[in-house]
């Protein structure tokens, strides 16, 4: 049987709580994502173009450092890897995290949490950093679905 993971990075705590519906529907292990220097309400104004996060987005070599640790990666075989949509796609701390975790042969379900945003270009750079994992489509959750709802889709996925 195949051991579950959920991944997500939140910093207003939306994604945080998708993430808890989904490691109870699929009841698996959650690690939620802490940034080394964590992001301020000022970090994320996409209206600012000098923001962290806007800063970041427009340059993809900027690797925010993570503060903690996943201590046995290797044990798990399907990762569901969560985040909120920024500029159209994943924070530069989701670079981060799969460059530092091998993700090789696993199985990566990502999800996000979006104001209007699609996860498509998420996904796509996403798989182009890792080939070697195999993808499931992802899904953006919006409005704080159930946990029935999020419970759906889980057991279809899985």
């Amino acid at each position: 049987m195949s051991k579950v993971l959920v991944v997500d990075f939140s910093v207003s705590g939306v994604t945080e709580k998708i993430a808890q519906k989904i490691a109870i529907a699929a009841q698996s292990d959650l690690f939620n994502i802490e940034p080394e220097k964590p992001y301020e309400t000022a970090d994320v104004n996409w209206r600012d173009q000098n923001s962290r996060a806007t800063v970041e987005s427009k340059d993809r070599s900027i690797l925010p450092g993570i503060k903690n640790k996943i201590p046995d990666f290797s044990q798990y075989d399907t990762i569901f890897l969560g985040f909120p949509i920024w500029w159209h796609t994943c924070p530069n701390i989701i670079l981060t995290f799969v460059k530092e975790y091998d993700l090789k042969g696993k199985t990566v379900i990502p999800f996000a949490t979006s104001g209007g945003s699609g996860i498509d270009k998420a996904e796509k750079e996403l798989k182009s950093l890792v080939p070697g994992a195999k993808w499931l489509p992802g899904k953006v959750f919006n409005n704080g679905p159930s946990q029935e709802t999020v419970t759906a889709w889980v057991k279809d996925i899985l």
